[in-house]
């Protein structure tokens, strides 16, 4: 992961959505629902795109997800959140 340091608080955001993330691909749409922001000081979907922790792809037939990516799951691990057992990561 690269970048700036991050706050706690956005750290501990961050882990929070990778780790949602990371229990199942979750909807394009339910990740916009229950984390997109207006605030440009807290932008932890952007900022969790921007470092590779979690990537949009098409499911089958179906509309686009978000799923984890291996350095979504070292970061999970990393911050003490790991493992989460049966994850597929997508890259």
């Amino acid at each position: 992961m690269t970048g700036p340091p991050m706050s706690d608080a956005t750290r501990f955001l961050m882990l929070d959505l990778v780790e949602w993330i990371a229990k199942r691909p979750r909807p394009y749409a339910e990740v916009m629902e229950a984390w997109r922001t207006s605030c440009p000081g807290l932008p932890i979907w952007e900022d969790a795109v921007d470092q590779g922790l979690v990537v949009r792809h098409r499911k089958g037939g179906e509309g686009p997800y978000v799923s984890v990516t291996e350095s979504g799951l070292a970061f999970l691990r990393a911050g003490g959140r790991g493992p989460i057992t049966g994850v597929a990561a997508t890259e």
